[in-house]
């Protein structure tokens, strides 16, 4: 369990220990690790896999996509537990991919949690969080046209990031930034379509 403080740290030093102990990481594993802390972890997790460099394989941000959508429904639903269909929850990542690439974006985690606290608590209340989930269940979608248009996709992700990430340390702030790359994110998906 991570320190006050280094709460993203260490819920991606978890990733990074799974993907070094096992060749393959499948999403029941990334889903046991993170466990039933919150709803944030669940978007924040799958976006930072498709900003990592393993996001490049092909295939893989649509299945990220169809993850944070289902978790993004079942925000809305209001339910306490996550669940994804075994289906998903078999697929599987190489390890030393998840490794690799969720590695190289410690030193931007390192920095982000020593400014993150909580802060701008609307942002992150439960009707907010409804209204969230229905956002990302909207940038989700646009996922799988964007896959088409090398790095397009990682606009959606990276709005479902700092919404996943703000809710996870509470801090309305990076809630309200990605508010705003999700604003970005659709008018350059307007651009390219």
């Amino acid at each position: 369990m991570a320190r006050e403080g280094e709460e993203l740290q260490g819920l991606v030093d978890g990733l990074i220990r799974l993907g070094q102990e096992q060749e393959k990481v499948s999403v029941a594993d990334i889903q046991d690790e993170i466990g039933q802390r919150s709803f944030g972890p669940f978007l924040f997790v799958p976006a930072l896999i498709e900003i990592s460099p393993a996001g490049g394989i092909p295939g893989l941000p649509t299945l990220l996509a169809l993850i944070v959508a289902l978790f993004a429904i079942q925000m809305l639903l209001g339910r306490e537990h996550l669940w994804l269909p075994e289906v998903l929850s078999r697929r599987q990542l190489a390890g030393d991919r998840l490794d690799r690439g969720l590695s190289k974006l410690r030193p931007l985690l390192r920095r982000l949690d020593k400014v993150v606290r909580p802060r701008l608590h609307w942002a992150t209340t439960r009707n907010a969080t409804r209204l969230l989930a229905l956002l990302c269940l909207l940038l989700a979608s646009s996922v799988p046209p964007l896959e088409l248009v090398p790095f397009a996709s990682s606009g959606p992700f990276a709005a479902i990031g700092l919404i996943g990430v703000g809710l996870t340390t509470r801090d309305g702030l990076l809630v309200v930034l990605g508010l705003l790359a999700a604003v970005a994110s659709g008018l350059v998906a307007m651009g390219l379509f």
